[in-house]
């Protein structure tokens, strides 16, 4: 097992204990398209994806990592509203929704393949559904040289996402923090909420 692995498995031991988002509530809410189907893209332990389904959501979570997966098949495998999938964004076949969570994965998105990834999530989601996640910005620890590909963005381009949507929520962090694992670093991140109000 490489050191990869190995992180990404003390990272979903330690998120196995988290409830879910406060902003993936907040988001639910919003919701005004009358479709009650959600996408959590990057789904980790599904602890978002518990949530949702204790609302009556038909719920589609992915993620690319085994562990992942195998985590939300032994928790969500007698759930007829719940279906995983391992993919990665780019490969991901995106139903319709009415919300859409990407609660810190997009930053793993392929680099040069974001803006097709991008439409191909946003196209899913029918009008008055909403968007609910975080980009990666340009002076995060991880933005570049990271263990993985990483797509840090402008907050220029991020804002230039939401030309279809409205956008109840932008907060911009910029500072040193913690890791889930402990580990020091600087944050640069968007985090996002929008309701889609037109076709992409």
């Amino acid at each position: 097992m490489d050191d990869h692995s190995e992180i990404w498995r003390q990272y979903y031991q330690k998120a196995l204990d988290k409830p879910h988002s406060k902003r993936t509530e907040f988001a639910m809410k919003l919701n005004e398209s009358g479709l009650s189907v959600a996408i959590d893209c990057g789904c980790g332990t599904g602890s978002d994806i518990a949530f949702l389904e204790q609302q009556g959501h038909q719920v589609y979570g992915f993620d690319v990592n085994p562990d992942s997966i195998s985590i939300c098949r032994d928790r969500f495998g007698q759930k007829a509203l719940v279906e995983i999938s391992q993919s990665a964004f780019e490969d991901y076949d995106y139903p319709k929704a009415g919300l859409v969570i990407a609660n810190f994965s997009l930053f793993f998105a392929e680099p040069n393949q974001f803006d097709q990834t991008w439409h191909r999530i946003i196209d899913g989601i029918e009008i008055g559904g909403v968007f609910a996640g975080d980009f990666m910005g340009v002076d995060d620890s991880w933005a570049y040289g990271y263990r993985t590909s990483t797509t840090p963005l402008t907050k220029a381009k991020v804002q230039s996402l939401f030309d279809a949507f409205e956008v109840i929520r932008f907060h911009e962090r910029d500072e040193q923090a913690l890791t889930s694992l402990g580990k020091m670093k600087h944050w640069h991140t968007y985090s996002v909420v929008a309701i889609k109000r037109r076709s992409t």
